[in-house]
């Protein structure tokens, strides 16, 4: 029996993988497949009985014909989605499972759940899997799951990880999740084995616990089946039948087996590590890489029995408690790649790195001393799957009509599985998900990067490494980076541009005065034996990041922010998604997708969203009508018929795009939507100035009566054609100049020249975040998401209820008109010069009734800025006296200040600036 120490100084003892050159993760990559089996430490598994090979006595029972839906994969995801599929009343829904259920990764799965998760959507997904697991499976079954409430406890050795957790603490409060900040003596009090010496404190959760995964899982397909669900193992999936149809979409017919094949229109892929795979066969990309992931279990432990898991993030490790003994586990910075993914492989594990694994005995030996003199019973090494932004795949692939996502969960299968199960069957049933999922959605990632290895590998590996990392609210990654630039990115980096990432495209962040500060190249924080970066500007100014107070060049954004104010900005935006919708049922297609009139005359420009058939915002983006053209552009394509021009926000391009083109194929409209993001580069000249200098540049007009707010022109700058729009989204007098992308250098570079005697400066999108939320305008997936309606966030101006004019959404906007607004968006001012960023506590009167979604500091009126919606405790409407008669705080990391509540921006309330008008 080998002890958690002898196994330290034998690791230590190994040979030191020699620094090679190249992508170095295949060097350690495992190419020799999984070991012999290993015994998995649960009272009980699938497993159980097996014997020989089942795959050969063929399916566990008859394949149907037809079926509604498929489900490939008998993990957690799956059984879970074909649960709350049948609850939710879908008849003919079929599981195919290759092997057992369990038998890929859930099998070996720790099953921990923890409550809190710095994402407020992440919290009600987990809230709804413990629901699910720890009472309504067994009040429908009468067979317990394997559930145990032994509580979490959240380690903090240092004051940032500790105002992590606080700011979970707060959030907790908006969801009802009992949690508390314990001291080191009351932690000690808590796990009397534990080492305290160095802690800050902890966050302790006294309702998180630990799941079966055999049980879990058993339980929901005998609670499917019950509602008419089949589960079919021994049964793997060999091939996807796909056919288009007379519109050339592709669409999903059926799937293919060793047995027979079943017709059916859509297929649910939850095949895990084996995802992949599975997308290939219906010409699906799924970008997830598949990894080892360890743990290892003790001996019996006296004294460990009732002891909350635990959680040490700093060290990065776990102790999950295993009767009286523990499993110990954790996410290094060098995890080892399982590079061919075997289609053979069931309830197998490899062989444990004890190399790679030292630094999780480590922590552990120091959290809880005791286990430097305990055995180790078992060593459990298998596969996971990782994905490149650590969050899961989900919803209906772009590729292919009919084909959904549930898989790519980072190890978090079982605890999200029971809230993104249950999403899953909304988005198939209804066409969306009831919350925002967008964060889950694959439709968020640009085909380019899909298409991409190397982005998807260094990615991923940051993730897994980083995934116990401090979530900080304004930090980067460093891997797989410079993918998508715009024309202007050398000029702006030469001028201090620090850049920030969004699905692939840099765009700027913030200026530093100091120079440029290059994103370089990937370097694996020196695993892998690669060379770590020296020197390196760009991560030193991260690091300043790495804060929840105001970071140091705090100042240098507030400089960009009243430039804006005082005299002008020039912003590059050319990240931004730009799309053309032309056709002969352009306008029919644009009455149905806008919630705002946008069949104006050519020349106008309109704010509007895009709305769910639950009346949920899928976007807020600008619509410019076009006059029809038989010659193409480069700034118009050559039409028929009616003409838009599309402007959203880059960071949500792709998702625009796949929801248009999914409501262009359901009503069969007549008409062709282009990107031309790629060709077109954006430049925005925002503020007092703004006229004055393009006054200079452009060879028109600009005045109030010769060029009115929200309309648009084809000029000449500096001699290059150009299409300029008089918009603003920081709340002052602006144009935009969408320029095709040969042209955007000299152009921006005789707008700045224009703008040297005015005072304009460059800025960044920090800028734009503060100088919207001054203004109060909205950001799609801050205070706009799919599950929030124009009517909740106060954007009912972009909704044309008043005419008769059916667009998609208008019933359920309708429906909930009149029967009342269960929550609104309200703005909230603080006078204490703190920073927020989101996710603190909303009060009124003494209740908690929200969470704020967004937070800035505003420079102009020198105060922070939140918004958050806010709900009636006694569950009646959200009147606007409601929200004018309340007492209001904020609490910030379990501390409260007293906030003020606005109808209106506190910034300009009458629109003057916006005007002109100073």
């Amino acid at each position: 029996m080998a002890s958690l120490s002898r196994a330290l100084r034998v690791a230590a003892a190994c040979p030191r993988q020699s620094p090679t050159r190249g992508l170095g993760p295949c060097n350690l990559s495992s190419a020799s497949g999984p070991t012999a089996e290993k015994s998995v430490p649960y009272q009980r598994t699938l497993k159980e009985g097996q014997g020989t090979s089942v795959v050969a006595q063929g399916p566990s029972r008859p394949l149907p014909s037809t079926a509604n839906v498929v489900v490939i994969g008998g993990g957690s995801l799956g059984c879970q989605t074909l649960y709350h599929l049948a609850k939710l009343g879908m008849s003919g829904a079929v599981l195919l499972e290759r092997e057992r259920l369990t038998s890929g990764t859930t099998w070996h799965t720790a099953g921990l759940l923890w409550q809190l998760r710095p994402s407020d959507v992440e919290v009600e997904l987990l809230a709804h899997t413990r629901r699910v697991v720890s009472r309504e499976l067994e009040e429908e079954t009468g067979l317990h799951t394997g559930w145990i409430q032994n509580g979490g406890l959240f380690i903090a050795s240092n004051r940032q990880r500790l105002d992590e957790y606080k700011r979970l603490m707060s959030l907790g409060k908006a969801y009802g999740v009992e949690s508390h900040v314990l001291s080191p003596a009351e932690t000690k009090t808590l796990y009397p084995l534990m080492n305290v010496d160095d802690l800050y404190g902890t966050l302790y959760v006294p309702h998180d616990g630990t799941m079966d995964p055999a049980g879990t899982c058993s339980t929901l397909a005998r609670a499917a089946s019950a509602r008419g669900a089949q589960v079919i193992e021994n049964c793997p999936v060999t091939g996807i039948r796909v056919w288009t149809d007379d519109f050339g979409v592709r669409r999903v017919a059926g799937v293919e087996t060793p047995h027979g094949s079943i017709q059916t229109p859509c297929v649910v892929n939850c095949a895990g590590v084996w995802a992949s795979a599975v997308g290939r066969m219906a010409g699906v990309k799924v970008p997830l890489v598949a990894m080892h992931h360890a743990y290892v279990v003790t001996e019996r432990i006296e004294g460990i029995q009732n002891m909350p898991n635990v959680r040490d993030h700093d060290a990065s490790v776990y102790l999950r408690l295993q009767g009286d003994a523990l499993s110990v586990g954790g996410y290094e910075a060098n995890p080892i790649f399982w590079e061919e993914v075997s289609d053979k492989f069931a309830f197998g594990l490899f062989d444990l790195d004890w190399e790679v694994f030292t630094q999780h005995i480590e922590g552990a030996i120091n959290r809880v001393p005791v286990l430097e003199k305990i055995g180790i019973k078992s060593t459990v090494c298998g596969p996971e799957s990782f994905t490149p932004d650590h969050k899961p795949l989900m919803g209906e692939a772009p590729e292919l009509r009919g084909f959904f996502l549930g898989c790519g969960f980072n190890s978090a299968g079982m605890m999200l599985g029971g809230g993104c199960g249950q999403e899953l069957a909304h988005w198939i049933i209804h066409g969306h998900p009831e919350k925002d999922m967008h964060g889950y959605d694959i439709r968020r990632f640009h085909h380019s990067l899909t298409d991409h290895p190397r982005w998807i590998r260094e990615r991923s590996h940051e993730s897994y490494a980083k995934n116990y990392s401090v979530v900080f609210p304004h930090d980067e990654p460093l891997a797989g980076r410079n993918m998508r630039r715009d024309p202007l990115h050398e000029e702006l980096l030469g001028q201090g541009c620090v850049f920030q990432e969004r699905h692939g495209w840099e765009r700027p962040g913030w200026f530093h005065p100091q120079g440029p500060a290059p994103v370089l190249e990937y370097d694996y924080y020196g695993a892998y034996g690669s060379r770590p970066h020296e020197d390196y500007a760009y991560r030193r100014l991260l690091a300043d990041e790495y804060t929840f107070d105001f970071p140091p060049h705090h100042d240098t954004i507030k400089k960009e922010c009243l430039a804006c104010r005082g005299a002008a900005a020039v912003f590059d935006m050319s990240y931004f998604g730009k799309f053309y919708l032309v056709g002969l049922d352009a306008r029919k297609a644009a009455d149905w997708l806008f919630s705002a009139d946008v069949s104006r005359p050519p020349g106008s420009t309109v704010y509007t969203c895009m709305l769910n058939h639950r009346g949920g915002t899928e976007s807020d983006l600008t619509v410019s009508r076009l006059a029809p053209s038989h010659q193409a552009s480069p700034l118009a394509p050559a039409f028929e018929g009616d003409g838009y021009y599309l402007a959203v926000g880059g960071a949500v391009a792709q998702h625009n795009w796949s929801h248009i083109t999914t409501v262009l194929q359901d009503q069969k409209f007549q008409c062709q939507l282009i990107d031309s993001s790629e060709d077109l580069g954006m430049v925005s000249i925002q503020g007092p100035a703004s006229r004055a200098i393009l006054q200079e540049v452009l060879d028109a007009d600009l005045s109030n009566e010769a060029f009115p707010f929200s309309t648009h022109k084809l000029l000449r700058a500096a001699g290059h054609l150009v299409r300029a729009m008089r918009l603003s989204f920081v709340g002052e007098l602006g144009w935009e100049l969408h320029i095709p992308k040969a042209s955007c250098l000299p152009v921006y570079r005789a707008v700045m020249a224009a703008g040297a005697k005015h005072g304009l400066v460059n800025a960044g999108y920090r800028a734009i975040d503060s100088l919207s939320i001054e203004k109060g305008y909205r950001h799609w997936h801050a205070d706009l998401r799919p599950d929030d309606s124009p009517l909740e966030a106060g954007l009912a101006f972009t909704c044309k209820l008043k005419s008769p004019v059916p667009f998609l959404g208008r019933e359920a906007l309708e429906q909930q008109r009149a029967a009342g607004l269960r929550r609104r968006l309200v703005c909230f001012t603080v006078e204490d010069k703190v920073p927020m960023f989101g996710l603190e506590a909303i009060w009124r009167n003494g209740q908690v009734v929200g969470h704020v979604r967004r937070a800035d500091f505003g420079f102009a009126i020198d105060k922070t800025i939140a918004y958050g919606y806010i709900h009636d405790p006694s569950g009646g409407p959200v009147s606007l006296d409601f929200v004018k008669s309340g007492d209001y705080a904020l609490e910030r990391m379990g501390v409260t200040y007293g906030a003020r509540a606005h109808l209106k921006s506190p910034f300009d309330p009458d629109n003057k600036r916006v005007k002109g008008t100073y």
